[in-house]
């Protein structure tokens, strides 16, 4: 399994804190991927905030990694940390621990680029940005290539319907509901996954009509998200690594009197 990166020795580090919600798990009582992609963009959202940020920038996710040692579940409370850990000329990334009581359970690696807040171009990270983050990112230079592959000829898709509830305020299918489709593809396997791999390639807008193709075989799942003319607009990777992991892999329960599920 893959380790995970140790937060920066000096820079900025935000850190918050979660309870598991009824409203973000599976019947079986597991953080669902979905909801986690929330937790990453609600820290990154508060840590903007939190430290000042004044430039005139929004941030668009271009490909989440997340590498699981065990989901959270029903009642637990988590320690949420994020941090920038590297830059390039219009993005950057940002490392997301999730801990419980028992030690680091969730580390997602997020490639987000700057665009414009008018006109929605790639923008430059301003002073601003290197004034906060610059010391924690010290100096790396990460890529914002995606490098999934496409998808296996004549893999068949079935329409994947979008709900009004799924648009934010960019007019676009928010980051997080691209992972739903990762729960649709892990419903009633017997695994769960120790890695997982989300990239963005075109935004799904009001009237697009996805269409979900998924291939799988032992311990591994792809999945697309497709227009209506066979164009990417998600690819996503889960796999289970260390052939040990099964449905029943979670962080511990909540201390007594506490909720659990």
């Amino acid at each position: 399994m893959s380790a995970f990166q140790a937060r920066p020795a000096a820079g900025r580090v935000f850190s918050t804190a979660r309870r598991v919600r009824s409203t973000e798990v599976t019947p079986a009582g597991r953080l669902r991927l979905d909801a986690l992609a929330r937790y990453l963009q609600e820290a990154a959202e508060d840590d903007l905030s939190d430290a000042g940020w004044t430039e005139p920038q929004v941030w668009l996710v271009r490909r989440t990694e997340v590498v699981i040692r065990a989901f959270p579940r029903l009642g637990q409370r988590v320690t949420v940390q994020t941090f920038c850990s590297g830059t390039g000329p219009r993005w950057a990334e940002r490392v997301t621990t999730l801990t419980g009581s028992g030690g680091d359970l969730v580390q997602a690696t997020a490639v987000w680029a700057a665009v414009g807040r008018g006109d929605g171009r790639p923008a430059v990270l301003g002073p601003q940005f290197q004034e906060i983050y610059g010391a924690a990112a010290g100096g790396r230079v990460v890529s914002a290539r995606l490098e999934l592959p496409r998808p296996p000829a004549g893999l068949p898709a079935a329409p994947w319907p979008l709900r009004a509830a799924d648009f934010d305020p960019a007019r676009h299918v928010n980051n997080a509901i691209h992972w739903a489709a990762a729960e649709d593809a892990l419903a009633g396997r017997d695994w769960l996954p120790d890695t997982a791999v989300m990239e963005y390639h075109h935004a799904i807008e009001p009237g697009a009509v996805p269409a979900l193709a998924v291939s799988a075989d032992r311990g591994a799942v792809g999945l697309w998200l497709l227009d209506d003319t066979g164009q990417r607009l998600a690819s996503a990777r889960l796999r289970r690594l260390d052939g040990g992991c099964d449905a029943r892999r979670y962080g511990p329960p909540p201390p007594p009197g506490e909720p659990s599920p």
